[in-house]
């Protein structure tokens, strides 16, 4: 996975971490979240704040 692959971030942080509200999680703990994700090859340094509201988007429409 990479930081392009935002609806597989969401399905895998939604089946990582079933009883957290995604609505409710700062930036800083999501991009340390997707960094530990198994499978996850992406730069570090290629985060965005923008991708992040993209895979917290995804994430809370995983959740619904």
């Amino acid at each position: 996975m990479n930081w392009t692959d935002i609806r597989d971030i969401a399905i895998a942080l939604h089946e990582a971490h079933p009883e957290v509200d995604p609505q409710w999680v700062r930036f800083t703990d999501l991009y340390a979240w997707v960094l530990a994700l198994p499978g996850f090859t992406g730069a570090p340094e290629k985060s965005n704040e923008k991708i992040l509201e993209a895979i917290q988007m995804a994430w809370i429409d995983e959740r619904d």
